[in-house]
C-alpha cells in the first residue's frame, strides 16, 4: 500500500486493488459471514413462521427483520477484520483470515460502541429529515457530512485507541476535507445502488425457474442482500484505510522520511 496523498479518483479506485491484493483472506472471510448470517436468517425465519402456522405476514416480517440485523452484524464483522488487513497491508506483511480475526476480537468493543451509535446517527438524521417533504433532500448530505468528519476512526481504533480518542483524531484529521469525504461516501452509495439492481433482479430471474415458491424466494432474497452488505462493506472499510493514511499524510507528514544521522 503506497503512503503518499492520494487523488479523489484514487481513493475510488484503489479499494479494489487492495480488496485484490488480499483476495484470498478477504474472500474468505465474507464467504463465512455470509454463509453463517443466511443460515441465522432462515433459522429465525422458519423459526417465527412455525410459531404462527405459516402465516405469511409474519413469515415474510420475520424475514425482513432477522435480514437486517444479521446485516448490522456481518457489516460490524467486515469493517473489524478488512480494517484489520488493511493495517497488515501499511506495515508490508500480509496476514490471513485467523489473524484478522484476532486482530478484530482484541478491539470488538471500542468497534461495537462505533457501530451503536453510527447506526443510531444515521437512524436519526433520516427520520428527522423524513418528517417534512422539504427536509427530507437534505438528509444524504447531512449524513454524508456527519459520516465524513468520522469516516477514519475505524482504522484508529484497530490501532489501539479507544473509542472517544480515535473519533477525536478522527475530526482533527477530517478538517477541511469533510466535504471531500461526504463525496466520496455518497459516491460509493450511488456505485453500490447501481450494483444493486442487477444483484436484486437475479432473484428475481432464477424464480422463473424455481418457482414462485416462497422459502425459494426468501433464501434467494435476503441472499442477495447480505451478499451486497458484504460486497459494500469490505470496500468501504477499504477506503477508510486509504483515507486515513492520505489525511495522516496531508495533516502529519506521515510520508515524510526523515535520513538518519550518521
Amino acid at each position: 500500500m503506497p503512503i503518499r496523498p492520494f487523488l479523489f479518483r484514487e481513493l475510488l479506485d484503489m479499494p479494489f486493488a487492495l480488496i485484490q491484493a488480499n483476495i484470498t483472506t478477504l474472500g474468505g472471510l465474507g464467504l463465512a459471514g455470509l454463509l453463517v448470517a443466511e443460515i441465522v436468517v432462515v433459522t429465525l425465519t422458519a423459526s417465527f413462521s412455525d410459531l404462527t402456522d405459516g402465516s405469511d405476514a409474519a413469515t415474510w416480517w420475520s424475514a425482513v427483520l432477522s435480514t437486517a440485523v444479521c446485516a448490522w452484524l456481518l457489516r460490524y464483522f467486515l469493517r473489524g477484520v478488512t480494517t484489520a488487513v488493511g493495517w497488515s497491508a501499511l506495515s508490508g506483511v500480509r496476514i490471513g483470515a485467523r489473524e484478522a480475526v484476532r486482530r478484530f476480537r482484541i478491539r470488538a468493543l471500542p468497534l461495537l460502541v462505533f457501530q451503536l451509535l453510527f447506526t443510531l446517527v444515521g437512524i436519526s438524521v433520516i427520520v428527522v429529515c423524513s418528517l417534512l417533504i422539504v427536509t427530507a433532500p437534505i438528509a444524504l448530505p447531512w449524513l454524508g457530512r456527519l459520516r465524513g468528519k468520522r469516516f477514519v476512526a475505524v482504522p484508529e481504533i484497530l490501532a489501539g485507541a479507544g473509542h472517544a480518542d480515535a473519533v477525536r483524531h478522527a475530526k482533527v484529521l477530517a478538517t477541511g476535507s469533510e466535504w471531500s469525504l461526504a463525496g466520496l461516501w455518497m459516491t460509493q452509495r450511488a456505485l453500490f445502488a447501481l450494483v444493486a439492481i442487477p444483484l436484486l433482479g437475479i432473484p428475481l430471474f432464477l424464480t422463473e425457474f424455481t418457482g414462485t415458491h416462497r422459502w425459494p424466494v426468501i433464501v434467494l432474497l435476503t441472499s442477495a442482500v447480505l451478499l451486497l452488505v458484504a460486497f459494500g462493506e469490505i470496500v468501504e472499510a477499504s477506503s477508510r484505510m486509504l483515507c486515513y493514511i492520505d489525511l495522516r499524510c496531508r495533516r502529519e507528514g506521515l510520508d515524510i522520511r526523515i535520513p538518519r544521522q550518521r
